[in-house]
């Protein structure tokens, strides 16, 4: 086996800006993700041992018994490690050294949809009054209070979008939301100005029940930290129902992704683009002329040899006799006639190894590559991290 150290030029990182779309149906009490539902396991209900609309972190336990179940576990020892949930005081007095203290798996997140009334007390949206004002450079709809309405009282709508959907951010311009009546979508609303914005937009006329208010604005997207907040208040549609549990009223954008029971008829879709940062390292592994011509597959040597071969068994170890014969495996251009001899080896694996000499990593070639004396390859190997 022959190492080689990669030079100053062989290795490079650098790092692939992805924008994979996330989907979410809300219909009937019900969140639904990617138009995944259930998917019946050997052990659990879901396989994915999440409710539907839930994506499992890690992808732990998907589908082992109840008694089988992979858990995160630390022993309280000198260290004082601990898990994150666990309180420094709730950790000194609730544990002995020796003692394991143990979490669960799966791990799950889905979105949120929060509704609040005029006046009522919204912690969650009062944590976010800086970073909706910090906002007000795209547009000041973003403002907390001001004359288009005071998000500390006025009625809205909080949709929460947990991280692990969008990444490093959502993608500006690539939100889109979708009221459906009966399953015919009424209105729809965007951020088509790539500024936060989401205006009601429509393919038609036909999709608004009050065509003033199409282009209005129905709220606004917080892209780093994952939130929209809704505020548009006027009627989509003449169907009623009960969105908030103060009655039936006729659908508006603050209705949208109510999880209640009781509005059939009604459903709402959210999409949009996340913003995702793959590490990834290039490298350059080098096949030079005169170098990789040796190889230890038996075939290497001439068969008619293999039998006949001797060597010699020492205390630094066993070395095979330099009279041995190497197979020739060129072939000639007549039918009956012998290439010259030229030593011939192929490359089908390329090993990555540590500083200690580790293997940390093997890459495959598709077909194994013909090596000569002659040849001068570079093989361009990447890792996504």
């Amino acid at each position: 086996m022959s190492l080689y150290k990669f030079g100053i030029d062989d290795i490079f990182y650098n790092r692939i800006k992805a924008f994979p779309e996330a989907e979410f149906i809300i219909y009937d009490n019900q969140i639904f993700y990617q138009n995944k539902g259930i998917v019946a396991g050997a052990n659990v209900a879901n396989v994915p041992n999440v409710p539907v609309g839930n994506i499992n972190l890690y992808e732990l336990n998907v589908d082992r018994p109840s008694g089988q179940l992979v858990y995160p576990f630390i022993t309280k020892d000198g260290s004082l490690t601990s898990f994150s949930t666990t309180t420094t005081s709730k950790f000194n007095s609730d544990f002995l050294y020796g003692d394991v203290i143990t979490g669960s798996y799966p791990l799950s997140a889905t979105i949120a949809s929060d509704y609040y009334g005029v006046g009522v007390t919204r912690p969650q949206i009062v944590a976010l009054r800086n970073n909706l004002n910090s906002y007000q450079i795209w547009s000041y709809d973003y403002a907390y209070s001001s004359s288009l309405g005071d998000k500390s009282s006025q009625e809205l709508r909080l949709i929460s979008i947990p991280s692990i959907f969008y990444g490093s951010s959502i993608k500006k311009g690539s939100v889109s939301l979708k009221f459906y009546i009966s399953g015919a979508q009424v209105a729809e609303l965007k951020d088509d100005r790539y500024n936060g914005q989401l205006r009601q937009v429509a393919s038609s006329s036909a999709y608004v029940y009050k065509g003033a208010d199409s282009g209005s604005v129905g709220g606004v997207v917080m892209y780093n930290e994952g939130f929209l907040v809704l505020t548009g208040s006027w009627s989509l549609w003449t169907h009623t129902e009960n969105y908030t549990g103060d009655g039936a009223a006729e659908p508006r954008w603050i209705d949208f992704g109510a999880l209640r029971a009781g509005i059939p008829s009604s459903s709402f879709s959210l999409t949009f683009s996340g913003t995702h940062y793959v590490p990834t390292i290039l490298m350059m592994a080098h096949a030079s002329k005169g170098e990789l011509n040796n190889s230890v597959n038996p075939t290497f040597v001439d068969y008619r040899n293999r039998i006949n071969i001797t060597g010699t068994l020492s205390e630094q170890g066993y070395f095979e006799g330099d009279s041995t014969a190497i197979a020739n495996v060129g072939s000639s251009s007549y039918v009956s006639g012998t290439k010259s001899f030229e030593k011939t080896t192929y490359i089908n694996h390329i090993g990555i190894y540590d500083e200690n000499r580790n293997l940390i990593a093997v890459t495959k070639l598709a077909n194994p590559v013909r090596k000569r004396e002659n040849d001068d390859y570079t093989f361009k190997l990447k890792l996504d991290i």
